[in-house]
């Protein structure tokens, strides 16, 4: 009873000691932090003076508690009370004890050190080794007290040395059914109260018993990270996370991998809710590639997103309204190219004028195809090169702007050109060399979305056909 009560008492006191003093956030195994009571029981063989051992039987109490580990094996420390007998017989000292058996009574209450490794959160080993302080009563079959510790002979208490190796099954979180062997080395010879040599008695025990497990902390995301050590408490079942509990982020983008639609983004780079590379002007270049940032939507872009500019001529090809522009050629800010001539461009080979623009806001009144006097003198030179070249073919052709409809414009297209011919024939070239065309707005020169571009495209050119 005393020893008992001893035993509980050690308990109360070991009970309060900090499952885990600061212990790093960290993946921790399934015994970290584990508080256990183990009841077992089983037989004794002693090994004594006595020629022949009997085996006898011992029960056993322990509490322990198991330090954090992130690996698969926990340190721990016991506590336990354990009482049982160590029997033999066949001695020849018959007079000391008649019976020839001796049947010695022992109580130990001790400590020490255990190793359980973990096979799977299935199957523990585990090796404890300690020192208890070991009462032991010798007596013979009759219950009898033998001689020696009647006479007070020698101290019938031996701080002894204790160490077992067993295997524990985890039958549930809580609960593991165990077995174990060990050994009692009680330092002294006298658990037989008969002494002889200079060995000491020793003790070996089989145990099987049941371990219940508490104070671990719980699991609720079931990542294997205990919660109070879980950065990330509420991780989806089946996530993959990292020692603080948390789901893995192999690029370190703040969004991780299960989520992650773009899991190899550069360090540093910005991402969205899918773990993608931003892009702002959405033309599918990442905002850390893109070297023009705010492409509208919708507009084609090169690897850099920057629009497209299939001529080269430093307009994008949405804003360029004459897209085949020659390469090199000087253009506006349409794309179109820069005619610096605004009233009359005048293309010649030796001798010959092969083309004659004439501006129909210079040489025409206002939406008419009355040819104004200003255009006599443009068209001095063209007279004389026909004139002198009476078997050359000529085209007269008259072009409008987009302002009003198309038939409006081809009429007035047709007119100015006739306009021109009939001068051209009434200062004595031949009519059958000429050939009035209306082209109306169909083919422009430059951007109707300018009046620049609007005054370049109302014009009359004679064409040189052949010669």
């Amino acid at each position: 009873m005393k020893l008992l009560t001893l035993f509980c008492l050690l308990l109360i006191g070991f009970a309060p000691i900090s499952k885990a003093q600061n212990v790093d956030a960290s993946r921790l195994n399934e015994m970290s932090n584990a508080f256990g009571v183990t009841a077992e029981g089983g037989a004794t063989y002693a090994t004594t003076d006595y020629n022949k051992s009997k085996l006898s039987y011992t029960g056993k109490a322990s509490f322990e508690y198991y330090l954090p580990s992130t690996g698969a094996g926990n340190f721990g420390f016991r506590i336990f009370a354990q009482q049982g007998y160590a029997a033999g017989s066949g001695n020849d000292a018959a007079a000391l004890n008649p019976t020839g058996v001796f049947e010695t009574k022992f109580d130990m209450l001790g400590g020490g050190v255990s190793y359980m490794i973990s096979m799977g959160n299935a199957i523990y080993p585990i090796f404890s080794a300690g020192i208890a302080n070991m009462w032991f009563y010798p007596q013979n079959s009759n219950g009898d007290k033998l001689p020696g510790v009647i006479a007070g002979g020698y101290k019938n208490n031996v701080l002894s040395i204790i160490g077992d190796a067993g295997v524990r099954f985890q039958f549930s979180k809580s609960i593991s059914i165990n077995a174990a062997g060990g050994i009692i080395i009680s330092r002294t010879d006298f658990l037989d109260d008969y002494r002889t040599g200079s060995g000491n008695d020793m003790v070996y025990t089989g145990t099987v018993g049941v371990t219940y497990y508490f104070g671990r902390d719980k699991d609720d995301d079931g990542d294997g990270v205990s919660n109070s050590n879980d950065a990330c408490p509420n991780t989806p079942e089946g996530v993959s996370v990292d020692e603080f509990g948390c789901p893995l982020d192999s690029d370190n983008d703040g969004v991780p991998n299960y989520l992650d639609k773009c899991a190899d983004t550069p360090k540093g780079v910005k991402v969205d809710a899918d773990g993608c590379p931003l892009d702002a002007d959405k033309d599918g270049v990442p905002d850390y590639l893109d070297k023009c940032a705010n492409t509208p939507a919708g507009v084609n872009v090169d690897k850099n997103g920057c629009p497209l500019d299939a001529d080269g001529d430093g307009v994008p090809d949405y804003l360029d309204k004459c897209p085949n522009t020659p390469k090199g050629t000087e253009v506006t800010a349409d794309g179109c190219p820069l005619v610096k001539e605004k009233e009359v461009v005048i293309i010649t080979k030796p001798a010959v004028i092969e083309k004659i623009v004439l501006s129909g806001d210079t040489n025409f009144e206002n939406n008419k195809a009355t040819l104004l006097p200003s255009a006599y003198a443009a068209l001095a030179a063209v007279v004389t090169t026909m004139k002198e070249n009476p078997d050359y073919k000529w085209e007269v052709g008259g072009h409008t702007d987009a302002v009003g409809s198309d038939a409006s414009n081809m009429k007035l297209s047709r007119l100015r050109a006739q306009a021109v011919m009939n001068y051209l024939v009434s200062q004595g070239v031949k009519g059958g060399n000429l050939t009035p065309v209306g082209y109306g707005e169909s083919t422009p020169i430059a951007t109707n979305d300018t009046q620049e571009g609007k005054a370049m495209n109302r014009r009359v050119e004679i064409k040189l056909l052949s010669k």
